[in-house]
């Protein structure tokens, strides 16, 4: 049996979760694959770190380079996270020859185009499957399984923290603020927790689904972001009310329009994240709690759904020994490139901007009690081209206004966001509209 030494970079929860999955099933690993896949050096930020996992002090150091540039390590597992010296751990290497495997989502979507092209520059490889929801094989489910199909739909609930917040605003009907506090308290939600609840987490996740799916780097700043601060209980129990379920969801849909259709060429592709309205007859509404799922429709694969933890030390180490198996095959049969990371095969693919796409919406108005508001409500949708499709006044609101839901026809965002400024000025309005996009799968 042939021996693959790895050096990891990180000894925290990702790195001490895959050292201590590799003691527990090593043996597996080896003889369901023919390789034997053995930790030889570890670097960490600091000898005297506090640690979940023990590693032997004899195999750490503080020096990541003595990691990556020692002859004995084969392949090089970075899973110390950040965007500066992170990318030199990988390009350093790369250049080197040797394969890497990462769970770093934030590097890839930012330097992801450029890393994939040091690694074929270098004839190595890349493999990031835990980047993207933990322990849920979506990265190779779509170079891979579902190389063949056309991929129109890709939605995921992505970010574990906002599943769980929103899930329990749901059941118990708390408050955002409230819920978060307790999600802090539990350690699903960090001290500093924008990069989740903000949805950038998730923008990292999206942009290399969509990447993936449609055969172009998706730059960040192509990317329409809303996160889940502005979702209260009143949304939440309007949305059940109604028979939806709201969830941050990541999008990625082909939207054809009037260039591809009159080329021919690939329609341009809208990716964002945002909270929404989900059906709760669709499968996205049960999921719950920190859980995640990625939801693809492939054009001969029909509709399917991956679903699983998100996040965590075991699921994200599960799926980085996935990684290392393949990056150990590769290395010992000396074909780095027979699963290549991403293939840029759609030269001419974009992203069409949110503005010019159509959404259906649930809008919400706190408007004065009186005759003649809706009418004027109304009437601006009705400049704007804008079709309602109905209405909901729930009686007995105390207090000097009144909530107003409407549920909104497909109209483009962009009529939309005009329409809503001039509610916004109306005399009998008396709060900032609330909107909320609806997602139908159609």
């Amino acid at each position: 049996m042939q021996q693959v030494n790895v050096g990891l970079i990180g000894g925290g929860t990702v790195g001490g979760g895959v050292f201590r999955a590799l003691d527990r099933n090593g043996d597996l690993l080896a003889a369901r694959t023919g390789v034997r896949i053995r930790v030889h050096r570890v670097a960490v930020k600091a000898f005297d770190e506090p640690r979940k996992v023990a590693i032997p002090e004899s195999m750490l150091t503080t020096d990541w380079r003595a990691v990556v540039e020692d002859s004995g390590v084969d392949v090089v597992a970075e899973l110390a996270g950040g965007t500066t010296v992170a990318r030199e751990m990988i390009l350093t290497a790369l250049r080197l020859g040797k394969p890497v495997v990462t769970a770093n989502k934030a590097l890839l979507s930012a330097h992801g185009e450029a890393l994939f092209a040091a690694a074929a520059k270098a004839g190595t490889n890349l493999y990031y499957e835990a980047s993207v929801a933990g322990g849920i094989p979506i990265i190779k489910a779509l170079r891979d399984g579902f190389v063949g199909n056309r991929i129109p739909h890709l939605y995921g609930i992505v970010n574990g923290t906002c599943n769980y917040i929103l899930t329990r605003m749901q059941q118990e009907g708390a408050g955002f603020d409230e819920v978060l506090k307790e999600a802090q308290r539990l350690g699903y939600a960090e001290a500093e927790p924008s990069l989740d609840i903000d949805g950038w987490d998730s923008q990292h996740k999206v942009g290399i689904l969509a990447s993936l799916a449609h055969g172009f780097w998706v730059r960040p700043d192509q990317i329409h972001v809303e996160g889940i601060r502005g979702v209260t209980p009143l949304d939440i129990r309007f949305a059940g009310q109604l028979g939806y379920t709201i969830k941050l969801l990541g999008v990625v849909k082909s939207v054809p329009d009037r260039r591809s259709e009159r080329t021919g060429g690939e329609a341009p592709v809208v990716v964002a994240v945002y909270p929404a309205l989900v059906p709760n007859a669709h499968v996205l509404a049960s999921v719950q709690d920190a859980f995640n799922a990625v939801f693809v429709r492939g054009d001969l694969v029909g509709d399917t759904l991956f679903y699983g933890r998100g996040a965590g030390q075991d699921p994200t180490a599960s799926a980085v020994l996935s990684d290392l198996v393949d990056a150990a095959r590769d290395w010992i049969h000396q074909t780095p490139r027979r699963i290549p990371p991403f293939v840029p095969h759609a030269s001419k693919g974009r992203v069409l901007p949110l503005a010019d796409a159509v959404s259906r919406y649930y809008v919400r108005l706190a408007v004065v009690d009186r005759p003649g508001v809706l009418a004027r409500v109304a009437a601006i949708l009705g400049r704007n081209r804008i079709g309602i499709s109905s209405v909901i006044q729930p009686e007995g609101h105390p207090g000097g206004s009144v909530p107003l839901i409407l549920m909104i026809h497909d109209a483009p965002n962009r009529s939309m966001a005009r329409a809503l400024r001039q509610m916004g000025r109306l005399a009998a309005v008396k709060a900032p509209p609330v909107v909320l996009r609806v997602e139908t799968f159609a």
